[in-house]
Order: structure tokens, then sequence, then C-alpha cells
């Protein structure tokens, strides 16, 4: 680039998306005079979905702002909880988030997600036509124009990913009423309805059953049972029940 100079700073939630010169405050960048300011913290590697309130000379600024000389530019993270407006809230997970995914669905958040890979292109136009929020630790899946919406998750641990997302966008939760397998929705099941898809030790020791609508998997308290509801007792008590 060789046009403007500004004055460049980001929040420090923001510092780990930077070249580690930039870590320290608030340093020059030369731009070409013509790029927006939405596409310069791009390029300085701040994906878009990650920065919150651009400021210049302290007032707020869209992303279509085109820096001039001596500008000082700030940053700012996303504001929590962050609303998303004009669709119901609902989340689309990229193939390495398995795990998250399914513990999002046993609290009853939707979650889409696709176990094998379908390249970024198709992730993309997926959150665009079904307008959910994209999740990924992808930063350049996250550059994607075509995405509705989307987030950075800044742990590679699931129940730090957890609640990051419960934090970040507060949805409603309703334990017990997904699929964790499908995401589809859970209802009541008679134990003699789905005595077909059970073996005989299960039939014996449980009577209370619920079956996925959509894929048909049953589901009961089993001996993992324990383990996920000290998963939804941490999430309902931190996060709320709905």
């Amino acid at each position: 680039m060789n046009g403007p100079e500004i004055d460049f700073e980001v929040a420090p939630e923001l510092r780990l998306f930077v070249a580690h010169e930039r870590r320290p405050g608030r340093t020059a960048v030369t731009t070409d005079g013509s790029s927006t300011l939405g596409h310069v913290v791009e390029s300085l590697g701040v994906p878009l979905t990650e920065a919150g309130q651009l400021l210049v000379d302290g007032h707020p600024v869209p992303a279509s702002h085109v820096p001039g000389p001596g500008e000082r530019v700030e940053v700012r993270a996303v504001r929590r909880p962050q609303r998303v407006p004009g669709a119901p809230l609902r989340f689309l997970l990229d193939v390495h988030l398995g795990t998250l995914a399914r513990r999002l669905r046993l609290l009853g958040v939707d979650a889409a997600y696709e176990s094998t890979d379908i390249g970024d292109p198709a992730l993309a136009a997926l959150s665009a036509r079904e307008r959910r929020v994209l999740l990924s630790r992808d930063r350049g899946l996250l550059r994607r124009r075509e995405i509705w919406a989307g987030a950075y998750l800044y742990s590679d641990r699931p129940e730090e990913q957890l609640r990051d997302v419960l934090s970040r966008f507060t949805p409603a939760l309703a334990p017990w009423t997904r699929c964790t397998a499908c995401n589809g929705e859970l209802t009541e099941a008679d134990k003699d309805s789905v005595s077909g898809h059970l073996e005989e030790g299960t039939q014996r020791s449980y009577d209370v059953f619920a079956q996925c609508t959509a894929c048909g998997r049953v589901y009961w308290r089993g001996a993992h049972h324990s383990r996920l509801e000290t998963i939804v007792a941490e999430a309902v008590r931190e996060f709320g029940g709905g």
C-alpha cells in the first residue's frame, strides 16, 4: 500500500489476530487511499465477525468508511451479549466442531453440523441460505462475504467453546429436547413403540424413552446420563434455562 497513513489499534481481546508488532498498542498503517476501513481491518488479520464498534478519532463509523490521512482508528471487540437480528437464533458449525454441536443440541440449541468437510464455499452458502450463525476457528472461512453471520471460537476445548457461545449469544436453553445426532426434535415415546430399537437389557432396565422425530433415534437415561446431566446443570446455572 502507498497512500494515507493512519494510527491503528485493536482491543486487547482482538490482538491475537494481528501481527506481533501490532499487539502492544497503537501502530502506524499505510493504506491505499481507496479501501474501506472494513477491508483494512480484515487485511490486518481481524475477521469482521469479531470487530465490534469502529471508531475514527473517537467517533463511530461504518465499515464502509474510507480512512483518511492521520486518522486514529480503534477497533473494539464485539459487545456481549451479541444480538443477531432478522431470524431465529440458529447455528451452523464447521467439520471440526462435532463435540460442541452435540453439547449445544443437548441444551436444546438449534445447531446444524456437517460431519464431512463440504468446503468453505458450501458452508458459507448454507449459512446464508438458512440464516445461521457460522461458528468456526477458521479465520479465512469467517472472512467470506457470503456468510450471513459468524463467530470465531477462541478456544479449542469443547467446554470453553460452549461457554463462549452461550455467553456471546445467550440462546434460549431447552435441555433434552433435541437429538444430539441429527439436531431433530425429540418427543416422548412409549416403551412398546420403540422396543424394536432396544437391546433386551435396555428393555428390562428402563421405562422412560424419547425418540427423534427426524431420524428415529431412541434415547433413555443410560449409564452416561450423569455426565450429560452435569453439562446441562452447569450451563443452566450460569446461563439460564430460557
